[in-house]
């Protein structure tokens, strides 16, 4: 097999706003990966989180990527058109007896089958209807129920960056819904079941997203699915820690490209930020890929300060 075809990475960007200088640091990472061995990179849209998807965030993220520089061998996947796919992996389970019918609140559940930020992990899954079997699914009637998955353990695995890694997911979040209310896959099963069929080797993401690593093994291995490697990276915060988000001011990079601001002036910071470059500096995707090492990212999280974005030429 050659160098190329043995890496698969993935870009997974979800329409359910504009993307942010957190998000762009991360594909910067995640592309540089895959090219600095000659690998294969997939985008995926993951748009079925309906009640959040916003139609005009689509082309705007494609956009965004261009701006960027970050190109991609296969794609766009757009997951709104693989439910079959996520249907015959939910019947898997439910042949096995791995998952049941869950008929517990509309808000618990939506808030569960969404990709899983590490600060809003709430408590495990009681188990309210962990004695149901598959079959009562039929007795349930018009009572709305979403399908959660068993989890009888939970796996250490050695993550790209954070090294050994081992979250025990009977007290983090217990039984996760794979199913939702309104009919469609939930995160865990939806990224399962692409990463495997798109032969993705290497999952690069945030690492508030470290806590999915054990469930998508679970799913892994339920499904008969070889796992890929998984390496999340620190996240960018704003000034008082948390996950960049609108009380941080705007840093969407659709603000920064109408700003004026170049694709090389940003990347330039993003590339400072993980430690590729001494001093904040313009420079291309393309141009790093000689120099890119996971070793040189530090292990904190990056603080975005408005000191920082003025730097670049970005008008707060």
């Amino acid at each position: 097999m050659s160098q190329s075809s043995a890496y698969v990475g993935r870009l997974a960007p979800s329409p359910t706003g504009a993307q942010h200088v957190g998000n762009a640091r991360t594909y910067l990472i995640a592309w540089l990966a895959a090219r600095q061995v000659e690998g294969h990179v997939v985008l995926r849209l993951e748009d079925i989180d309906s009640p959040r998807i916003k139609p005009w965030a689509v082309q705007q993220t494609y956009d965004d990527l261009a701006w960027l520089g970050l190109d991609w061998d296969t794609g766009p996947i757009v997951q709104t058109d693989r439910l079959d796919l996520y249907k015959n992996a939910l019947e898997q389970l439910k042949k096995r007896e791995l998952v049941y019918p869950c008929t517990c609140s509309r808000g618990d559940i939506e808030a569960a089958a969404s990709a899983p930020h590490l600060e809003n992990e709430g408590p495990a899954y009681p188990g309210s209807c962990a004695g149901r079997r598959v079959a009562d699914a039929a007795s349930l009637g018009r009572t709305p129920f979403a399908w959660r998955f068993r989890v009888s353990d939970s796996q250490a695995f050695v993550d790209g960056f954070l090294g050994l890694t081992h979250i025990d997911l009977r007290q983090a979040g217990g039984d996760f819904v794979v199913w939702k209310l309104a009919g469609t896959p939930a995160y865990q099963l939806a990224v399962v079941v692409d990463d495997a069929a798109m032969h993705v080797t290497e999952v690069i993401r945030g690492d508030d997203l470290v806590a999915s690593t054990p469930r998508q093994l679970l799913l892994y291995d339920a499904l008969g699915l070889t796992p890929p490697r998984f390496t999340h990276v620190p996240l960018v915060v704003g000034p008082d820690g948390r996950r960049l988000a609108k009380r941080h001011g705007d840093t969407r990079l659709s603000t920064l490209r109408s700003s004026g601001v170049t694709p090389e002036e940003f990347v330039g910071l993003l590339a400072w930020s993980c430690g590729w470059l001494p001093r904040i500096s313009p420079v291309s995707p393309r141009d790093l890929i000689a120099t890119f090492t996971f070793a040189a990212i530090p292990k904190s999280p990056f603080v975005l300060t408005d000191a920082l974005l003025r730097q670049i030429g970005h008008p707060l």
